[in-house]
C-alpha cells in the first residue's frame, strides 16, 4: 500500500476515489484502485453522498490559538530593535532569556527561553556570535594599514621568502657538516686539543678523546663541550 504524506496527496487521492464512487464503481474496486482499506473508502462514500466531493476537501489543523498575535509580533519586533540597552539591560546582547523577559513584561505572558527561539525563528530573526574587538581598537589606523602599508608588503613578499628560506638553510646542521655554523671552530679546537676530524667525525688514530689538564674534550658537527675527569 503507498504512503501519502503530504495532505495535497491524500486530498487527491481522496477526489479521485470520490469520483470513482460516483461513476458507479463498487468499493472493493474503488479500494483496490486508490490503494486504500475498504472502510476509508466506505466512509468516503458516506461523505460524498451527504456534501458531494468538496465535503473530501482537506481541513486543516491549525492547532492551538498563539499567546502572541501577529500585532504583538510586530511590537515584539520594534522593541528588538531598538536594542537590550533601551530594553533596561547593561549589555547590548539579546538572549533568549531577555526576550523571554521582555515579553513577559510587556504582553504578560510567559515562555520558557527554549520556545522563545521557535519564535524569534519565525520572526526572520537568526543566532549571531558577537564579534569579540579590542576596546582600543583603532579604525582609522587599521583602515590607513590597509590602504597603504598592506600593498606595499605584499610587493615586497617574494624577497622577503627568498631571504627567510636562505637564512634558514645557513642556520641549519645537516649529515654533510660542511656549511655548518661553528665547523671552523670545531676544527680550530680540535688542532688546537690535539684530536684529529674528519668531514666532522673522529678519525680511526683518534679513538680515544684526548686528555688535556684533566678534561675530556667530545667533539661533534655543531659545538664542543668538555667534561672535567675526577
Amino acid at each position: 500500500m503507498y504512503i501519502f504524506t503530504s495532505p495535497a496527496a491524500r486530498e487527491a487521492r481522496r477526489k479521485i476515489a470520490g469520483q470513482l464512487l460516483l461513476e458507479g464503481k463498487s468499493i472493493s474496486e474503488v479500494a483496490r484502485i486508490v490503494k486504500a482499506s475498504k472502510s476509508s473508502v466506505k466512509g468516503w462514500k458516506d461523505a460524498v453522498v451527504r456534501g458531494g466531493l468538496d465535503a473530501l476537501d482537506a481541513k486543516p489543523h491549525p492547532g492551538r490559538k498563539p499567546f502572541l498575535n501577529s500585532k504583538q509580533k510586530k511590537q515584539l519586533v520594534k522593541v528588538l530593535l531598538r536594542g537590550p540597552l533601551d530594553a533596561g539591560y547593561h549589555t547590548d546582547l539579546w538572549t533568549c532569556e531577555r526576550v523571554a523577559d521582555v515579553i513577559e513584561r510587556k504582553f504578560g505572558v510567559r515562555y520558557h527561553p527554549g520556545h522563545v527561539w521557535k519564535i524569534l525563528r519565525g520572526l526572520n530573526w537568526s543566532c549571531q556570535k558577537p564579534e569579540q574587538r579590542a576596546r582600543e581598537r583603532d579604525e582609522l589606523a587599521i583602515e590607513r594599514w590597509r590602504r597603504e602599508e598592506w600593498p606595499r608588503i605584499k610587493k615586497r613578499a617574494p624577497l622577503s621568502k627568498l631571504a627567510s628560506c636562505f637564512s634558514m638553510r645557513a642556520a641549519s646542521c645537516c649529515s654533510r657538516c660542511g656549511g655548518a655554523p661553528g665547523l671552523l671552530a670545531a676544527k680550530r679546537r680540535s688542532n688546537e686539543h690535539g684530536t684529529d676530524m674528519i668531514g666532522g667525525r673522529r678519525s680511526p688514530s683518534s679513538h680515544f678523546p684526548s686528555r688535556d689538564s684533566g678534561r675530556i674534550f667530545i667533539f661533534n658537527c655543531c659545538r664542543t663541550t668538555s667534561v672535567r675527569m675526577t
